[in-house]
């Protein structure tokens, strides 16, 4: 049983290295306070809801790590209840190696990053695959994308976290910077027309 929920990264020899660096103390406060969360706050909803894409982050019974990027529509990662969240499996490459990796170890890692926002969460639990289940599957899938759903998978929370922006390089998506162009667009459009209006008078 853990004291806090971020026992669940800082472990004791993590937690040594931060006392030999000397952020123990801040980290130690920030357990006393309560810690970090361990169900899905407004917050954390509200962020889900805008993204479209997230990391995830799996290890096999060796221990050897494996990273999957997951894309789709915003809000492709919905949350199932407080504890759990949930997103469908669409077909892909057929490499299957998350899928292999959860079989052996149900421990993983989700990442979320917003960059046009600067803003990035990490989240620690277990997770686990739940095939034929076709009311889950419906529930979690996107009917405007068009990636086939093979399966379910659901991602039971421990742990999460919020980081500071510092170091995140700010990136837009093709959406977001769509309205922007088209903007700018019609002011060309604008001036090039009255350019032209002048080169006749």
């Amino acid at each position: 049983m853990r004291q806090y929920s971020s026992d669940v990264a800082f472990t004791p020899s993590v937690k040594a290295i931060q006392t030999e660096k000397g952020s123990r103390s801040n980290y130690a406060r920030m357990e006393r306070g309560g810690g970090w969360e361990t169900t899905v706050t407004p917050e954390l909803q509200a962020f889900l809801a805008e993204l479209d894409m997230f990391y995830l982050g799996t290890a096999n019974a060796q221990g050897q790590p494996y990273i999957q990027y997951r894309g789709g529509s915003p809000g492709l990662l919905k949350v199932v209840d407080q504890k759990t969240l949930g997103f469908a499996d669409f077909g892909g490459n057929r490499q299957y190696i998350s899928l292999g990796n959860i079989s052996e170890n149900p421990k993983a890692f989700i990442f979320l990053m917003d960059y046009a926002r600067r803003r990035r969460i990490k989240l620690w639990g277990t997770i686990r695959v739940v095939e034929n289940d076709i009311e889950l599957m419906e529930r979690l899938r996107d009917r405007a994308y068009p990636g086939k759903v093979e399966r379910a998978i659901l991602f039971e929370i421990e742990a999460w976290d919020v980081n500071c922006p510092q170091h995140i390089h700010q990136r837009f998506t093709e959406k977001q910077i769509a309205p922007v162009i088209e903007q700018l667009q019609a002011k060309i459009a604008d001036l090039e027309a009255r350019l032209q209006e002048r080169s006749k008078n």
